[in-house]
């Protein structure tokens, strides 16, 4: 038997002549973290959609918990939490009465909202109504009523994305609490810092198709570039920046010819990050 939480197999999907998800395959382990990394429209949220059967594959498969989702969705949506980047709270309803609703539908006997709100930092707000929200505060409920049913599979869809920073670093929290517990977190971002804080892995799509797929260490080793950037003060005065690659076999006497001949002011290293080994392996950049 599989120990894989999620298993896709040849994943597609087509809306008209567009094919928005072009066989994609990958796993994710139990308690892994894996960033689904990709601009606006490359597949990500179709993805999402087919993994916890809104959508159902044109082709392929998808397996959660060593189940097919296409024939065991109802079993399946009771151990996973969704989040979307589209809010579909009901506003004219308060912070509980949306949990309760939704504890009533997971069946979670002798459910309470507080302590839930406290943890996405709504508490004292549970009893005003949605609407009165802001985007942040409701991102925050969105997440809460993830959770309701302790998913052993949490899906979130760019569930930072436009958010103030303490709202966004609520959610970051969340995640990091939600794996140590022993939850597996498929993250949807176009966010590349984010993703390399919080993924163990990530896997870029573009026009469909996964490009790459790897811890982010390894892929900042096999595509990116270590660099030594110094400023150095010119006869001028003036401040220029000198840039050395590392790990060249020139690289130790050129670091000395800079030391020697120049007064160097700063300096510091550099390694690429995952936007940059995004536009290295796909040609365009993620906005």
């Amino acid at each position: 038997m599989t120990t894989q939480a999620i298993a896709a197999e040849n994943l597609t999907y087509r809306y008209g002549e567009l094919t928005a998800v072009d066989h994609i395959s990958f796993q994710v382990a139990p308690g892994e973290v894996l960033g689904f990394l990709g601009p606006n429209g490359a597949g990500k949220s179709t993805t999402i959609k087919m993994l916890t059967g809104q959508l159902r594959p044109q082709e392929g498969k998808a397996t959660l918990l060593n189940q097919d989702i296409t024939k065991h969705a109802k079993q399946i949506q009771a151990h996973i939490g969704v989040c979307f980047e589209i809010t579909n709270l009901y506003e004219q309803m308060s912070a509980i009465e949306n949990l309760a609703l939704f504890a009533r539908l997971f069946g979670v006997k002798r459910f309470q909202a507080e302590p839930l709100l406290a943890r996405v930092g709504l508490d004292g707000r549970g009893q005003d109504r949605v609407e009165t929200y802001s985007k942040g505060m409701k991102q925050r409920l969105m997440i809460a009523r993830a959770l309701i049913n302790q998913p052993q599979i949490l899906f979130l869809d760019e569930p930072t994305e436009g958010l103030d920073p303490t709202s966004a670093s609520a959610i970051r929290r969340i995640i990091r609490e939600e794996q140590a517990r022993g939850a597996t977190v498929f993250l949807t971002t176009h966010d590349m810092m984010e993703a390399d804080k919080l993924s163990d892995r990530v896997a870029f799509i573009n026009q469909g198709k996964i490009v790459a797929l790897d811890t982010p260490h390894a892929l900042k080793q096999q595509f990116g570039k270590r660099i030594l950037r110094a400023e150095i003060q010119a006869a001028n005065g003036d401040l220029e920046v000198r840039e050395v690659i590392l790990d060249k076999p020139e690289t130790p006497q050129t670091i000395e010819t800079l030391f020697s001949q120049e007064k160097v002011v700063t300096i510091h290293s550099e390694e690429a990050t995952l936007e940059d080994i995004f536009i290295e392996i796909t040609g365009r950049e993620l906005v």
